[in-house]
């Protein structure tokens, strides 16, 4: 089995470009360039500093920067000197951060100026001295850089091996609880060779904390020496001139990107480009459609699971929607997630509808004893859930036609995906019952049109109070622990709750209602809108939205 350290090894004397990163905010600053070479170098530089830092304990670095150099540089570090990153997801605040932070262990944490206010007041279980700023207002970064600089330090004698733990990869946690997937260096090392030629140019503007930037951009590239270009952050109206100005042969997203490029307006240089293959799981038939004929380049979806057990391999023939084929050897199927019988095929129409739903939807599974699932840190729990029955459950819901091609089908009730990101309800739950206002609350997912989730909230009032839109959005907004992906697209006023006979909040029924109902509904047209009435002619333009996109609407 390759590791990430032997695959970063391999360009030790590559000259070719390696690195491009554009910084956004910036857009007069020419871009900054690596060779492989210079990436190599840098990294072990950079191993050397960790070397330095570390203290005993679980060897754990806590890395909290957008897509800067330095995280590409801090990953190189971790695999040659054995070092975990663990990647932290900015979009978490407050408590919910701060515990993220102390249930992975870190003893270190590498940040920047534009993140620091995070972390600011938070009990982080680290060291002050051991939280450190790579920009400028801190110059121990580049003190420490200087002092094991120079000549570039040698790989140390004994590689780390495929089982060293390399990464931990942030997903939702029941309950709010945190789960950190173990990711070691022998599965990301595996992920090399996806095809790749040194000539390829990828673009890199997802988050580097996040799976899908790492597996499907940056290590395949090293891997083949191709040239990455990393951007800061994702920007829609960027996306062309970075592409054409580097020669941009392939890019990677994931959830509702596509949709952001295709809202910019059309420029006559749309088809001017090199851009072969876009891999975009989660992304609406609608928008891919569009993406292709504007565009001129082939979206393929695939599916790959945080934890690594499970991979479905785009087919670039597939109907659309289609997720793609297990990997060959894998026995993956969709089940009954009750009994564990296997569902019945689907039988699709010839636009690819879904004719019998009921019998062929099924969640995910993964079931022969070689899965690489490698386990949640810390969290047992968890590990018997994901594993039970000496299967890999995915807590995806999926179904498969004839041809063994999977289609995403959504995920259980108390999860939600929004913009690719996956959160449990329970904390936004806590949030939104701190308002003196609300006696009960029960968030749920409701379909977005184009693709994943919305938020949507039931609540109950207490005696004598009334909701008040705005008030209710100046509440969220003051609210430091609320994620950016949490906020309520949806906010149902009801008199009551309804519950199952262990007084637990049936949400399966306020799911599938959603927004048709009696009960006062208020609702944000776009993220961060005001709310307004949910009215017939707004339910009406939603429910076209839904047809375009080619998405069902929740079964009455």
């Amino acid at each position: 089995m390759t590791t990430v350290a032997e695959v970063l090894l391999r360009r030790a004397a590559d000259d070719n470009p390696g690195l491009v990163y554009v910084d956004g905010d910036n857009p007069d600053a020419p871009p900054r360039r690596w060779t492989w070479r210079q990436v190599v170098a840098e990294s072990a530089v950079r191993a050397a500093v960790l070397r330095s830092l570390r203290r005993p304990g679980p060897f754990h670095v806590g890395v909290l920067l957008e897509n800067v150099p330095d995280f590409v540089f801090l990953l190189g570090a971790a695999a040659l000197e054995g070092a975990t990153i663990v990647g932290i997801n900015p979009t978490r605040r407050g408590s919910e951060l701060a515990a993220d932070i102390r249930h992975t262990d870190c003893q270190l944490i590498i940040t920047e100026q534009a993140q620091a206010p995070l972390l600011a007041g938070l009990d982080l279980g680290v060291d002050d001295d051991q939280v450190i700023l790579v920009d400028g207002g801190d110059r121990r970064w580049a003190q420490l850089l200087a002092d094991h600089g120079g000549a570039p330090p040698p790989p140390p004698d004994q590689l780390p091996g495929d089982d060293a733990l390399f990464m931990l990869i942030f997903t939702s946690g029941s309950s709010g609880a945190p789960k950190a997937v173990r990711a070691t260096q022998g599965r990301i090392g595996a992920m090399a060779d996806l095809g790749f030629r040194a000539k390829d140019v990828l673009y890199c503007a997802m988050p580097l904390f996040h799976g899908n930037a790492l597996v499907g951009n940056l290590v395949p590239g090293m891997g083949a020496g191709a040239t990455v270009v990393l951007r800061r952050r994702f920007s829609a109206s960027g996306f062309l001139p970075d592409v054409r100005a580097h020669g941009v042969t392939y890019f990677n997203s994931v959830g509702r990107a596509l949709s952001y490029i295709l809202a910019t307006p059309p420029t006559p240089h749309d088809r001017d480009h090199k851009v072969g293959v876009v891999l975009a799981p989660e992304t609406s038939r609608r928008d891919i459609a569009d993406f292709q004929a504007r565009f001129g380049v082939v979206v393929l979806e695939g599916y790959g699971s945080s934890e690594g057990a499970i991979r479905l391999l785009p087919e670039p023939k597939a109907p659309p929607g289609a997720l793609g084929r297990a990997v060959e050897g894998n026995d993956v199927a969709v089940v009954d997630p009750e009994t564990g019988e296997e569902r019945p095929r689907a039988r699709l129409d010839a636009a690819g509808r879904l004719l019998n739903p009921e019998e062929a939807i099924g969640e995910l599974v993964r079931r022969d004893a070689g899965a690489t699932f490698e386990g949640y840190y810390k969290n047992p729990k968890a590990d018997r859930e994901r594993t039970r029955n000496g299967w890999f459950w995915s807590g995806d819901l999926a179904y498969r036609d004839d041809d063994d091609i999977f289609y995403f089908a959504g995920r259980s009730i108390d999860w939600l995906r929004v913009d690719g990101e996956n959160f449990a309800a329970a904390p936004v739950e806590r949030i939104v019952g701190r308002s003196p206002d609300v006696d009960a609350v029960a968030v749920y997912a409701v379909p977005d049109p184009r693709t994943g989730d919305r938020v949507m909230v039931a609540l109950t009032l207490r005696a004598g109070a009334s909701f008040d839109p705005s008030a209710f959005a100046d509440f969220l907004a003051e609210q430091p622990d609320l994620g950016t992906k949490w906020w309520p697209r949806f906010v149902r006023v009801a008199p009551g709750l309804p519950h199952t006979a262990t007084n637990k909040v049936a949400k399966s029924a306020l799911r599938v209602e959603a927004w048709r109902t009696a009960d006062p509904v208020w609702w944000q047209p776009a993220p961060r809108a005001p709310y307004e009435p949910f009215t017939p002619a707004a339910a009406a333009a939603l429910a076209a939205e839904f047809a375009e996109h080619g998405r069902a609407l929740p079964d009455l």
